[in-house]
């Protein structure tokens, strides 16, 4: 095998088995912060595995364009020389040619559709912003834009500037204690570059619907994010005002696309996370969990290159 293929193997390990150690350890919210920082280290392991696979590929390939046989890389490009000079045979020159164009097709596939998405989200979100601020007013005393709806709901979307939404109805059903912690939550989200974060994951798991990975930490991450957001809203409030202010916007109805809201994920669980918070020693001992295997996962690449390189996991280059 060569590196390429050791570090493609380590990313399928990853994909397939990260996934349900990932949502034990961090569905609770135990530890959101970390939780996220895993499931990152999860999915930059793996796109990172990808990346340098490639320029392990191209590397090879210029390294042994003049002594092709020194590795079964080098003797793969023989052999591909062998095929392009003709002397293979026509039937291996289209087949070549055909897989090649297949393999470029499908990275330009996947590259636009998760460029097209994120262009797609974001033209939907600023241009929501955008018109919150035309038809919204704002109440002195209140960090956001108001607009006049039935319904109750408190939300941020990403624009130019970024904005917070609220309702008249929620105004209506929050004190304002609650009203100031609802609003920090999405302060929180704001500054925590939340929203890109998940729109980034969001267009990865659409570009890619049958990697498992990206499909669970869509879900995952955006359940953690609400929890981030919480603690730091609770830090300045009170967990009992946070929850308060969950309780009584827990009837709102669906937000826009891209928007976090409040109450747009896992009310329940948030709920009683922050009615009944987990004993210290449950938390002390995933967030060491947590820190172990992002760290793990996050230096995976490396180690799985620097022993693929030494010939530890016979990758490295054979002699001649």
């Amino acid at each position: 095998m060569s590196v390429a293929s050791c570090l493609l193997l380590y990313s399928f390990v990853v994909a397939v088995l990260t996934p349900p150690l990932l949502v034990r350890l961090t569905h609770g919210g135990v530890a959101p912060v970390l939780g996220v920082a895993a499931w990152m280290a999860a999915i930059g392991s793996v796109a990172l595995s990808w990346a340098a696979a490639a320029a392990f590929v191209v590397a090879e390939l210029a390294s042994n364009g003049s002594a092709p046989g020194r590795s079964l890389l080098g003797s793969c490009v023989a052999s591909l020389r062998e095929v392009v000079s003709g002397r293979a045979g026509v039937a291996l020159q289209v087949g070549l040619l055909l897989l090649a164009v297949l393999a470029v097709l499908a990275f330009a596939v996947v590259a636009w559709r998760l460029g097209d998405r994120l262009l797609r989200m974001r033209r939907s979100t600023h241009g929501h912003a955008r018109m919150t601020r035309i038809v919204g007013r704002r109440i002195a005393g209140v960090d956001a834009v108001v607009l006049d709806a039935p319904e109750r709901a408190a939300y941020c979307v990403a624009g130019r500037p970024n904005t917070i939404v609220v309702t008249t109805a929620a105004l209506g059903a929050l004190d304002r204690r609650q009203l100031d912690a609802v609003l920090a939550h999405e302060r929180a989200h704001l500054t925590g570059r939340h929203l890109q974060l998940l729109a980034v994951i969001r267009g990865l798991a659409a570009s890619l619907p049958r990697m498992t990975l990206f499909a669970v930490a869509e879900t995952e991450v955006a359940r953690l994010l609400e929890m981030c957001a919480d603690d730091r809203a609770a830090r300045t409030h009170g967990s009992r005002t946070v929850l308060g202010g969950l309780i009584a916007l827990s009837a709102a109805g669906p937000l826009p696309s891209g928007a976090l809201g409040a109450t747009s994920i896992a009310v329940l669980d948030r709920a009683q996370r922050l009615a009944t918070p987990p004993p210290h020693a449950d938390r002390v001992r995933v967030r060491i969990l947590l820190t172990a295997a992002s760290a793990l996962i996050a230096v995976g690449p490396l180690v799985t290159g620097l022993l693929a390189v030494s010939g530890v996991m016979l990758c490295g280059p054979l002699a001649a």
